[in-house]
């Protein structure tokens, strides 16, 4: 092998460049790159959660999956609008059949009973409708309305315009939503021929409150929270106030009701449902069921019974 022995030559300029970059450059120390890989995550996770969370799927997603039924019934979105609130709410089967009215927690959207409004036990026997509450859903979503009465108000205007096709009406309210089914009840007797509070909301101060609720309403952190979450923290947080004043109202309420609770529900506590069988004093008939060992999800835990009660009702 022949050996090459000239010594390679630098060029001056290029020489005094190299010498102006200073020692090699090393990779960061391993928490700097932690810090930026926690930004990146966190970033991700806002990202994710407001896409997600939101708790809401579009009026196209809606129709085709309760479109998925056994009966092949066609389900149809609409919105209603008092002049100044907009109400989406969903509807499914036959205007000659008796009508429930179903009002989901928080924080939920109408899609929460999907279950229920596919079930061909159920579209045999009522045309189903499910409502996004203020805030949620397709609702000026984000923008709460933290007067139950004001809700209750505006669900009773989207039902009176319904009421003339439907032979009765049965009121079916989940967690918060059966607060405010309990307070169309009381303030509107006429237009609830039957109701069902499921895991209801009733006793004032008798339910758990997140400690993240508190500082998560402050403005700096407001914007790090979901806007379907921000909603429920703000009727969270007022809710005790809005029970004090129902308490005059039960009296009101005249039509056969079914309280469902979950014996181990550690959100709605279950002396919730015991407080609104002690209140229903001028209802024709009260059927009160605790459901031993379950929890604050009864729509995934027992929804055969949840059925087997609202068909009882329509029955």
């Amino acid at each position: 092998m022949i050996m090459n022995n000239k010594v390679r030559k630098i060029n001056p300029v290029v020489a005094a460049s190299l010498d102006q970059l200073g020692p090699a450059k090393t990779s960061k120390p391993w928490y700097k790159r932690k810090r930026g890989y926690v930004i990146l995550l966190l970033i991700g996770s806002l990202i994710w959660a407001y896409s997600v969370l939101e708790l809401r799927v579009s009026d196209g997603v809606m129709q085709a999956s309760l479109g998925e039924n056994a009966l092949g019934i066609n389900a149809e979105v609409h919105y209603f609008n008092d002049g100044n609130h907009k109400l989406r709410y969903v509807e499914i089967g036959k205007d000659s059949l008796p009508l429930v009215v179903f009002i989901h927690g928080a924080p939920s959207s109408s899609n929460f009973w999907n279950r229920f409004m596919k079930d061909s036990r159920l579209l045999n026997k009522a045309k189903m409708l499910a409502v996004d509450r203020p805030g949620y859903g397709f609702s000026n979503f984000g923008n709460a309305d933290t007067s139950v009465e004001s809700q209750a108000a505006l669900i009773a205007d989207l039902i009176r315009q319904v009421r003339h096709k439907h032979q009765r009406i049965i009121v079916y309210g989940s967690s918060y939503g059966g607060t405010v089914a309990a307070r169309i009840a009381m303030d509107y007797p006429e237009l609830v021929d039957g109701l069902v509070l499921q895991s209801a909301s009733v006793e004032p101060g008798r339910e758990k409150t997140f400690w993240i609720s508190y500082p998560t309403t402050h403005w700096a952190l407001r914007w790090l929270v979901p806007p379907a979450f921000d909603v429920a923290n703000a009727e969270k947080l007022s809710h005790h106030l809005q029970l004090e004043k129902m308490r005059t109202g039960w009296r009101r309420i005249l039509a056969p009701t079914i309280i469902l609770h979950g014996t181990a529900d550690d959100l709605i506590y279950p002396s919730n449902a015991y407080y609104a069988c002690d209140q229903l004093v001028n209802s024709k008939a009260v059927e009160m069921i605790m459901v031993k060992g379950k929890a604050h999800d009864l729509l995934w835990t027992a929804p055969e019974l949840l059925v087997k009660s609202l068909l009882k009702m329509l029955n």
